[in-house]
């Protein structure tokens, strides 16, 4: 079992940066994947990134690819997400989530925080 507790959101302006962190309990962290979603009111939720175990591979949603960077810190149980030059539409409740591998973690996802809202004014 994961659990999962997101930090780190707030209300910033377009083009300024956030980094969101994500602390996980339990001692198996390092053999999860990890990745983050987002969910904009109204929308359904979409998958923004996943890294691997180690963080040495990721992979990015194409509306934040060369702008958000995924990383984790395996001795601290933390997964983190760095938003640069963020946009309005990156508005929304941001969600970590835990997985056996990136090709499910970023499809069905086996754990899930409970979010942190993220909102970006023009």
């Amino acid at each position: 079992q994961v659990q999962l507790v997101e930090s780190g959101g707030g209300s910033v302006q377009a083009g300024d940066s956030l980094r969101l962190s994500c602390a996980a309990s339990g001692r198996t962290f390092s053999t999860y994947a990890m990745g983050w979603f987002r969910q904009a009111p109204g929308k359904e939720r979409e998958f923004v990134a996943a890294a691997n175990w180690s963080g040495g591979s990721a992979v990015y949603a194409d509306s934040v690819k060369g702008r958000f960077t995924i990383s984790r810190v395996n001795g601290k149980n933390s997964v983190y997400l760095q938003m640069n030059r963020l946009k309005p539409e990156d508005t929304g409740v941001y969600y970590c989530a835990a997985g056996a591998a990136v090709e499910f973690v970023r499809t069905t996802p086996d754990y899930w925080g409970q979010g942190t809202q993220v909102t970006v004014s023009s």
